[in-house]
């Protein structure tokens, strides 16, 4: 099987937020995007946690190479649908390579879209599992797992002008956002105007050309406790299809 180009990112390296804003802008398509998401080292505190943890490991994961680098979007660069999480999971995303996989957020996630019709399968377990998305595409306000899943204000503006890129090019009519963090990042990336509407989940916001669905994040607190249950989330991703036509 494929795997993404990006596994081999040759691109330029950004070290400081000023870089990170020129190598997005000057991104001509998706492919150049990814390689230098892939690059980037902006974050000093990410880069030092996201290596640290690709070095140590989870004892269950021992025998595995960790990816232990900034995670790009997936997904087919027309997709309608966008979907935007926190950022990727320390032993999932920053181990696999692939946003939402390896990890019980990514077995929640995938099964919906699966459910939805918007994948060709129900779970991602590796960046060479075969999955395909139908029309949508996955992504994170945030590229590097962060300690304790928490980035920082900071942290957060530094990505944004690779969320704004990803935007510029993918164009989806629809974005799924994927808790508080998220629709934070989302709002600022598009510029669009105040006031801000409140996130809650089933929160539907039009803008021109593009509506934003609120949905909580699925994270294992939220799922574990049934704060966000299947139905909750196949009623958003219906929604989601319905709007996209």
């Amino acid at each position: 099987m494929t795997v993404p180009p990006y596994l081999a990112a040759t691109g330029p390296v950004a070290g400081t937020a000023r870089q990170v804003a020129r190598y997005a802008r000057d991104a001509a398509d998706l492919a150049a995007l990814d390689d230098a998401v892939a690059c980037c080292r902006a974050c000093p505190r990410l880069v030092a946690w996201r290596e640290e943890t690709a070095r140590v490991k989870r004892a269950s994961f021992a025998a595995e190479e960790y990816w232990g680098r900034p995670i790009p979007g997936f997904g087919p660069a027309d997709a309608r649908i966008g979907i935007v999480g926190l950022a990727p999971a320390a032993h999932g995303g920053n181990r696999t390579g692939r946003v939402f996989t390896g990890d019980r957020s990514g077995d929640w996630l995938f099964a919906a879209l699966y459910r939805a019709g918007l994948a060709n399968q129900p779970t991602s377990v590796s960046v060479d599992d075969g999955l395909e998305l139908r029309n949508t595409r996955v992504f994170a306000a945030v590229r590097c797992a962060p300690p304790a899943n928490k980035p920082t204000p900071a942290e957060r503006d530094t990505c944004r002008p690779w969320l704004v890129r990803e935007l510029e090019l993918v164009r989806p009519r629809v974005i799924v956002v994927l808790g508080g963090f998220g629709w934070t990042a989302l709002w600022s990336a598009l510029a669009a105007p105040t006031p801000r509407p409140v996130f809650g989940h089933g929160a539907e916001v039009h803008l021109d050309g593009v509506t934003l669905l609120g949905c909580y994040h699925v994270s294992q607190q939220n799922t574990f406790t049934g704060r966000l249950t299947e139905v909750m989330l196949d009623d958003v991703f219906a929604r989601a299809v319905e709007l996209a036509g």
